[in-house]
């Protein structure tokens, strides 16, 4: 029976790495009922579990065989299932739908993943890689991601809601038609990374670096904005009803940026330039103006 091979040989290789059953299941957040059952054959682990156990017990992911996702389909046991994913616009597509919920990722190399539509719920990601990764369409709801490492992917069209997100690289992300809710986002680095048609709702954000950002259509409401550079082309942007605190815009250029805030007297602008319409926002803000030159039409 497949779940007695599978059994067998999670057994085999923890008893070769000298690791008891307690220490297997603390090292993966369970029970030690849970991986005497897996040993026993009377369930199997599901396949984003048997991700961290080969890389526990330092074998590669055929040890467990060839056929191990229908086995975890035939125990019904969280399975990898291929079934469409709808997309931003409603249309289905062929990606994978894997649901990796309530995890405790640390450490994990996930770099180079590509197609997926992921859910990543209520979990803990600390020092994780997901560099050059297509993780568009992403779910991450009330995670907290810490010193883990984006840089290249793809998270356009992502939703990104109720997250502690700290000390993370964002450089040359893809950001477009993402959503950020009710988050913290502090001390990221987006350097390079693409704004484009990407909204912040009321969220905390802070500390972070924008350097080479493209900020097109990208809102801001309702959102804390504190100790930030802005740098380059913001065109067709809006603040509203959000708040600064050691805000700067420097060697900015300001097109159709919308500003309804109240006071904007502690923005700070060097060296920057706006259209008509943005400068009138500005001023009607009590915004020191007199870092802003006029664009000529």
């Amino acid at each position: 029976m497949e779940t007695n091979m599978i059994g067998n040989k999670i057994a085999k290789a923890r008893k070769e790495t000298n690791i008891s059953q307690a220490e297997l299941a603390e090292r993966l957040f369970i029970s030690p009922q849970a991986v005497g059952k897996w040993e026993r054959g009377e369930s199997i682990p599901d396949i984003i579990t048997v991700n961290c156990l080969a890389e526990i017990l330092g074998v590669d992911l055929n040890y467990f065989s060839e056929n191990f996702q229908s086995a975890t389909e035939a125990a019904s046991v969280k399975p990898l299932v291929k079934q469409p994913a709808e997309s931003s616009s409603g249309k289905q597509d062929d990606r994978l739908n894997w649901n990796m919920s309530r995890g405790n990722w640390v450490d994990a190399d996930f770099s180079g993943l590509k197609s997926l539509h992921e859910k990543f719920s209520s979990s803990n990601m600390q020092r994780c890689k997901f560099i050059g990764s297509d993780l568009s369409g992403l779910l991450l709801k009330s995670n907290h991601i810490d010193n883990s490492d984006f840089r290249g992917s793809d998270l356009s069209n992502s939703h990104i809601q109720s997250c502690d997100i700290v000390n993370n690289q964002f450089n040359d992300c893809s950001m477009k038609e993402a959503t950020f809710s009710g988050s913290h986002i502090k001390s990221c680095d987006f350097s390079g990374a693409d704004f484009t048609g990407a909204t912040f709702k009321s969220s905390d954000f802070q500390k972070n670096t924008m350097t080479n950002t493209v900020l097109n259509r990208t809102s801001f409401d309702g959102t804390q904005l504190s100790d930030i550079v802005f740098e380059g082309t913001l065109e067709d942007c809006s603040f509203e009803n959000s708040a600064f605190s050691r805000v700067t815009f420097q060697n900015s250029k300001l097109i159709n940026t919308f500003f309804k805030c109240g006071s904007l007297k502690r923005i700070r602008f060097i060296d920057c330039q706006a259209d008509r319409m943005t400068y009138e926002f500005l001023k009607n803000g009590k915004a020191d103006l007199s870092g802003i030159t006029l664009l000529t039409e």
